[in-house]
């Protein structure tokens, strides 16, 4: 499974001013919504509680917040970039400014899993964790994000 499988050009944005983990999540969830044809309360209760399980902020400035949805038909992410550092309870104490949010079907299992495995070695990459941050262009972060397959060695 690749990133372009599951995020398309017009779910990444960039700037979002937001000054709460609640706030942002409320927005994602309202961008997933747009997309998805899913109501956008329910996105954001699926969210919020598994932040109440945990924080989903890995460290580093990055979260990956992710549930999973029965109405859901298939694996969906988007990618925020804050335009100012919120606290989100992160393992490191960072505050985050990259947030992919990753939603998956009820059943996904398996896959649900290695979405989660892909993103996750996409901002293990502090190169380019950096280029995200340095980037405006949402089809450049889209670009940036989707180019992580090229990159791997065969």
């Amino acid at each position: 499974m690749e990133i372009e499988d599951i995020l398309d050009k017009d779910s990444v944005t960039t700037s979002v001013k937001a000054k709460s983990k609640k706030q942002v999540l409320q927005e994602m969830a309202s961008l997933a919504a747009k997309h998805t044809g899913l109501l956008e309360r329910d996105v954001f209760d699926i969210i919020l509680e598994r932040e109440r399980l945990g924080t989903t902020g890995v460290g580093n400035g990055i979260a990956i917040p992710h549930g999973k949805i029965p109405s859901l038909e298939s694996i969906y992410g988007c990618f925020v970039r804050l335009a100012e550092p919120i606290d989100f309870e992160a393992e490191d104490g960072a505050p985050v400014d990259l947030i992919f949010l990753l939603l998956a079907p009820e059943l996904a299992g398996a896959d649900h899993l290695k979405a989660l495995a892909r993103i996750s070695k996409i901002f293990r990459d502090t190169d380019k964790c950096d280029q995200l941050r340095a980037i405006d262009s949402p089809a450049q972060l889209y670009e940036l994000l989707t180019s992580e397959h090229h990159n791997q060695e065969v």
